[in-house]
This record gives structure tokens, C-alpha cells and sequence, in this order.
């Protein structure tokens, strides 16, 4: 199959029986989005959404983040992984805001990723989810489905793999994509066991084309 023909049908497939696909994080504004993602990295969803609300409740602007301090949020973080390193980036990213950026967050990647603790595939979920930007966060649902589909090949790391996807997928659509795939990979197209059997996409997927070689190969073998 052709890499654009493979690409058309998995949007088209996504558009179809996943209309509407959005971040898992809750947040309100730009600034509690920024917190709640950098608090998941290496955490679930699920872990972040406990914590939020307490935090937001004692730092309800970016500006009372900035006046704090890592071990005072470290007390409404701890049970996130690397609660620490957060607690610090946290204050850090939130002082950098307000002395830097007058307290508005920023909404280029360049400018994300001078803060404390933000890299680029937080900026980019960021910049896709709030601002709508063509930014995709590869993160390792996604390096994994894209790579499994046939939408990348022989991806070396995330940013070869986030290149290969905007390469091909339409840039009105990119922030759509990146849930699409992001949650394709979190309930369906799981790292230890796929959901083969459940997915839509089987008929155009390279990795369950080969594992039905492999598999008729054994029992030919046999």
C-alpha cells in the first residue's frame, strides 16, 4: 500500500468512528493546561487529574505559582512520578513567566521551550491543544501506533517520527490527529497487547499484516 493511501484511510477511519477526540487532562485555562501537562510526563492522566484540582485551588493564577516555593508544591505533587524535579520546574517555568512574558503564557514552541521543565512535545501539546496549532506531541503511544500502522518507517526517535507524520497528514487536521492516535494507542493499540481484534484499522495495518504472515507461517511449518 501506498504511504498516502494509508495515511488517507487511517484519517479517514479516525474521522469516522472518532469524531471527537481530546486531551484526557483537565484544565480551564492555558496556564492550568501547561501545569497538567508537565505534570504528566511519565504519569498518567488519570494520577495528574487527582492532583489538579488541590493545586489550582491553592495556586489559582500563575503569578501565586510564582510566589511559591518547590516544597510547598511538592506537598500537592508528591504522589506524581519525579514529584521533585516537577515541584521545581513548576516554580522555575512560573517565575519565567511572569518576569519574562508579563504572566501570559507563551504560544510559540521557541519561546514554550525556554521554561523550566518544557520541552517540545509538551510545547507542542500545548501550542495543539489550546491554540490549535499543526503541532504533533509524539509521545510514546503514538511513536509506537504510527510505527505499528505504517505511517512511519523505521522512526530512529520522536522527532523523526513527528517529521514524518506532518509530512503527510493535512495540517487542518494535525492537532485531531494527535488525540486520534495518542488514544487509538492508549485503549486499543496497547504496547504488551494489542486489541487486534477490535481494531478498525487491521485491514490496512502493517504490523498485524506481518504477525498473520508469521503466524501462517508457523502452522505451515507445523
Amino acid at each position: 500500500m501506498r504511504t498516502r493511501d494509508r495515511y488517507e484511510q487511517t484519517m479517514a477511519w479516525f474521522e469516522t468512528n472518532m469524531p471527537i477526540a481530546e486531551s484526557e487532562l483537565n484544565f480551564e485555562n492555558e496556564y492550568q493546561l501547561l501545569v497538567a501537562v508537565m505534570l504528566s510526563a511519565q504519569c498518567t492522566d488519570k494520577r495528574v487529574n487527582q492532583v489538579t484540582p488541590a493545586l489550582f485551588a491553592a495556586y489559582p493564577t500563575i503569578a501565586d505559582l510564582a510566589d511559591s516555593t518547590a516544597e510547598k508544591v511538592l506537598q500537592y505533587i508528591h504522589s506524581v512520578s519525579y514529584p521533585n524535579s516537577k515541584a521545581e520546574h513548576l516554580v522555575q517555568m512560573a517565575k519565567r513567566v511572569v518576569e519574562v512574558y508579563s504572566g501570559i503564557i507563551p504560544n510559540s514552541r521557541e519561546e514554550l521551550q525556554t521554561l523550566a521543565g518544557v520541552g517540545r512535545k509538551t510545547a507542542n501539546v500545548v501550542l495543539a491543544v489550546w491554540w490549535n496549532q499543526p503541532t504533533m506531541a509524539v509521545d510514546t503511544h503514538i511513536f509506537r501506533v504510527a510505527e505499528r500502522i505504517g505511517l512511519t518507517t523505521n522512526a530512529k526517535n520522536p522527532l523523526d517520527s513527528e517529521k514524518q507524520l506532518i509530512k503527510h497528514i493535512p495540517e487542518n487536521i494535525i492537532p485531531q490527529a494527535h488525540h486520534w492516535l495518542l488514544l487509538h494507542g492508549r485503549y486499543t493499540c496497547q504496547a504488551r497487547k494489542p486489541k487486534c481484534g477490535n481494531c478498525g484499522l487491521s485491514n490496512i495495518c502493517r504490523y498485524f499484516s506481518k504477525k498473520n504472515k508469521l503466524t501462517l507461517a508457523q502452522m505451515q511449518e507445523n
